[in-house]
């Protein structure tokens, strides 16, 4: 299948909320037509945050095949998974406290040691999972990938201007510079090798990056993403500006 740019298919809500509501269905609908095993990809940000609360209650809890999942995160900082900022612990909180998921079935990014070692141990854990040392264009690392956006055009940890950009060879990498604290996140070709990339972005700040990474404007490091899966954009009405679904 040819590999497709970040256009994709674009379903723009009311607010927040029918945007969690829309993506929510969305999932469930999608690994409940699917009967394998299933590896997922978590974002971290405030947007995400609803679909957890969303999934993690008894409504959509109850129709999810938790025995068939396998939780992954996209990136997280380097912090403790206690601390306010980790993207882990606020999936736990949201989702993970609620959902009736094995905990042998949720591998947050390790944040002891270096970010540099974490990398390579998560990068690791995902080859196990995947069963191969090499990504096969036949066969997805993740069935979803949800990804968030930054208004400087960022998604995961693949931070503009930092050499994470040109990694192509490992899955997973450190990023050292460019926030506050060092990070951990997948890499192009993990992310691309999705079933289906699920963008979700509220906010009027955001507005002008979704616009220009769906133009495919190579200067904002989510644009660069290439994928032969499917591509959808769960927005809010602020950030779909002057873009119509």
């Amino acid at each position: 299948m040819a590999e497709t740019c970040m256009q994709g298919r674009l379903e723009i809500a009311k607010d927040s909320d029918k945007l969690a509501q829309n993506a929510a269905e969305w999932f469930v609908g999608r690994v409940n037509a699917r009967t394998e095993n299933l590896r997922i990809s978590l974002s971290g940000g405030s947007t995400p945050k609803k679909l957890y609360c969303l999934l993690g209650s008894a409504g959509f809890s109850a129709q999810m095949p938790w025995q068939r999942l396998d939780l992954f995160w996209g990136d997280e900082r380097f912090v403790s998974h206690e601390s306010a900022d980790s993207n882990y612990r606020m999936a736990r909180e949201t989702l993970l406290a609620s959902a009736p998921i094995a905990r042998e079935r949720v591998h947050p990014v390790p944040t002891d040691g270096t970010p540099a070692d974490a990398a390579i141990r998560y990068e690791t854990e995902l080859k196990r999972s995947y069963g191969a040392e090499v990504l096969d264009p036949s066969k997805a690392l993740f069935e979803v990938m949800f990804l968030g956006l930054g208004s400087d055009g960022h998604t995961c940890s693949l931070l503009p201007g930092q050499p994470v950009l040109e990694e192509r060879r490992h899955w997973v990498a450190p990023v050292m510079s460019g926030r506050g604290e060092p990070r951990v996140t997948l890499t192009y070709p993990a992310i691309g090798s999705s079933r289906a990339l699920a963008f979700l972005v509220a906010g009027a700040d955001k507005a002008e990056a979704v616009k220009a990474v769906r133009a495919g404007n190579r200067n904002l490091p989510a644009a660069r993403i290439r994928t032969s899966g499917e591509v959808i954009w769960f927005v809010d009405s602020a950030a779909a500006g002057e873009l119509t679904g």
